[in-house]
């Protein structure tokens, strides 16, 4: 299944005189000897270890992703709150410009001690006067929080907004041994796990960014099998170039007498890896390529020292105390996120909400309208 994250895109001018790409200060938001400033891609390194080995760190706040999306009509602003020399916090703001209207969104962002009143308002403003300077109808920002926040958004002038990325998700702990994670798992998956291998399902890695089409195929067909939205094959070899090739991401295949029967693409920032996308064969599901896959995935992850498997999307309503089957019985298996959600829990994963989208509107009318369609 495909879950990438689809982002809203402007750029804060850079001051007269600083090297282009280079660093840029924008300003003073918040306490004394704090400043905000514009990292160009000189600044690329230190922006991604900070962000990486921060709590609230994502990969949708990476560097690399914000390069992937400017490939397809959003402009990346990165802003990082810096202190005494130091980087203290960041914000990667994707800004896309519509018929009418700019749309300014921070994918699993800002990247900020939220507990830090003085940095939180500080980098909101920063944020909210770029937004502003490309008039964007609002700002939108999905934080990388637990639900909920130390200090609810709404005194900063924020509403609940409509989520892009999932609100909930189920985390694999990889600290533990490989036959810790397996007894963790629910009987049926590891028992599928194994009924793969006995069945001489094998997995591989992809050899180069000529095999993407192939995987594009499976995508396509399990689209429309499944009745979800992709990109175009071009997004996706620009995702393997911006992560596989830097050591990032691993294409997997799941193979039967020579016949592929599935994918998965994981990538990893951090001491976290991300199942980003899916996709399968209608036939030979029988042989349970998709749990092996899942499983190799991990083990990939383990390898590379993440701590922790992000699977990556399942229904709010599972953390709002809803039954599960209940919801089953009154919608297809395939609606929605609830098609996967019984294949996802069988890995022994922990349920985890985040706070979800909010919107600060900046054109309070057509901010309103705006809503009106749904969006």
């Amino acid at each position: 299944m495909q879950r990438a994250a689809c982002c809203f895109a402007g750029a804060l001018p850079a001051r007269k005189g600083s090297p282009r790409g280079g660093r840029a200060r924008t300003g003073a938001f918040g306490r004394r000897g704090m400043s905000v400033e514009r990292f160009g891609l000189e600044e690329r390194e230190r922006w991604d270890a900070f962000v990486a080995g921060h709590p609230e760190g994502h990969l949708l706040q990476s560097f690399a992703w914000g390069e992937l999306k400017a490939r397809f009509g959003w402009e990346p602003v990165r802003l990082a709150l810096v202190e005494a020399g130091q980087i203290r916090a960041t914000a990667q703001i994707l800004l896309r410009r519509w018929p009418f209207f700019t749309i300014a969104y921070v994918p699993r962002g800002p990247v900020v001690d939220w507990g830090d009143e003085g940095a939180v308002r500080a980098l909101l403003r920063a944020l909210a006067d770029v937004a502003r300077r490309r008039n964007a109808l609002f700002l939108r920002i999905e934080p990388n929080h637990p639900h909920p926040l130390p200090v609810p958004l709404d005194v900063h002038g924020f509403r609940p907004g409509r989520a892009v990325q999932p609100q909930s998700s189920l985390v694999v702990d990889l600290t533990a041994d490989e036959e810790a994670l397996l007894a963790r798992m629910k009987p049926k998956t590891r028992y599928n796990i194994r009924l793969a291998l006995r069945r001489a399902v094998t997995v591989r890695s992809a050899t180069g960014p000529a095999e993407v089409p192939t995987f594009y195929q499976l995508l396509q067909e399990t689209a429309r099998r499944d009745r979800f939205g992709i990109h175009t094959l071009a997004y996706y070899q620009a995702f393997y170039r911006l992560f596989n090739q830097a050591g990032n991401a691993e294409l997997f295949f799941a193979e039967r007498e020579g016949v592929v029967l599935a994918s998965l693409w994981v990538a990893g920032f951090g001491p976290e890896a991300i199942y980003m996308y899916g996709a399968s064969r209608t036939e030979g599901q029988e042989h349970m390529p998709s749990y092996l896959l899942q499983w190799e995935a991990m083990r990939w992850a383990r390898a590379r020292g993440c701590t922790r498997y992000d699977l990556w999307g399942i229904p709010d309503s599972v953390l709002r105390g809803q039954d599960p089957r209940e919801q089953r019985r009154k919608k297809n298996v395939r609606d929605g996120l609830w098609g996967v959600y019984r294949f996802k829990q069988g890995f022994g994963g922990n349920l985890v909400r985040t706070v979800g989208a909010w919107d600060l509107p900046l054109s309070p009318v057509l901010y309103r309208l705006y809503r009106c369609t749904g969006r």
